[in-house]
């Protein structure tokens, strides 16, 4: 009796081994499969603006050649300033978003209205630009080149 018990306890403890290690192997299948799908679409970056809260939405060219997008954005709380988030660049297209941070300049900007501006770095190739904020395109800017 005593060595079929031993036995059991053997047989048990193997089988949880083997079942162990091909539940790690489908786990790590899993997290690379959900690693890939997150990596595969790009999280929308929340949008801290309403639309009156964004306005006079420019591109324009820089002496390199590259876009330069300008605007307003409202933040109402002085403790927070407007900025442009970083541009992506697909093609001959490009994407950019305002967003807020801490304001570290001591002042609020007259009315709470940030003047922002960013430079799309190698952007030479580029001719729209869309202003974004979450989900929503606040304005489509053809950028001005000679042809």
């Amino acid at each position: 009796m005593r060595k079929s018990i031993i036995l059991l306890g053997v047989a048990a403890g193997l089988t949880g081994c083997g079942s162990s290690s091909e539940n790690a192997a489908s786990n790590e299948a899993a997290a690379a499969a959900a690693a890939a799908a997150a990596a595969a679409r790009p999280k929308t970056a929340y949008c801290f603006f309403k639309d009156p809260e964004t306005k006079e939405w420019k591109a324009r060219l820089d002496k390199d050649g590259n876009v330069v997008v300008t605007g307003k954005a409202l933040a109402e709380d002085a403790r927070y300033k407007a900025v442009m988030g970083p541009a992506t660049v697909s093609g001959t297209s490009a994407e950019i978003a305002p967003t807020i941070t801490t304001n570290d300049t001591g002042f609020a900007a007259p009315g709470n209205w940030w003047a922002v501006s960013e430079t799309i770095p190698n952007s030479q190739a580029v001719m729209s630009v869309s202003v974004k904020c979450g989900d929503e395109t606040l304005a489509r800017l053809s950028v001005p080149r000679e042809k």
